[in-house]
């Protein structure tokens, strides 16, 4: 079986998310906004495994617009976590080098499937 990166680089990354939102919410008791990156953080790659599943091609990409708009959300959350000092900068860069790299994999996705 040939190996899917989108889906293998969103899962890692939801692991990521779930370390860093128990973080925010052991060390420094943030729970409103940790759950949000949390849920959309996750979601994204929740949205691709259902992508992969769809029963149809229009299946296919409706989910997989559902993932690239949570992978935008995950980003913002991200930033307003950082410029509100929940997370350093040396926590949020690797995350939003990461988010970055997801949504130019799931656009290209799209793109493609655009002009196909």
């Amino acid at each position: 079986m040939k190996e899917n990166v989108v889906q293998i680089k969103s899962y890692d990354f939801a692991i990521k998310i779930v370390t860093i939102c128990k973080l925010l919410q052991t060390e420094k008791k943030e729970f409103t906004l940790s759950k949000q990156l949390l849920r959309s953080g996750t979601s994204i790659g929740a949205n691709i495994e259902e992508a992969i599943g769809g029963q149809s091609r229009k299946d296919f990409f409706a989910k997989l617009t559902i993932s690239y708009k949570e992978a935008r959300e995950t980003k913002y959350w991200i930033r307003l976590l950082t410029d509100t000092d929940y997370l350093t900068k040396q926590q949020s860069e690797p995350l939003l080098e990461d988010i970055e790299e997801l949504l130019r994999i799931i656009g290209s996705i799209q793109k493609t499937i655009r002009n196909s």
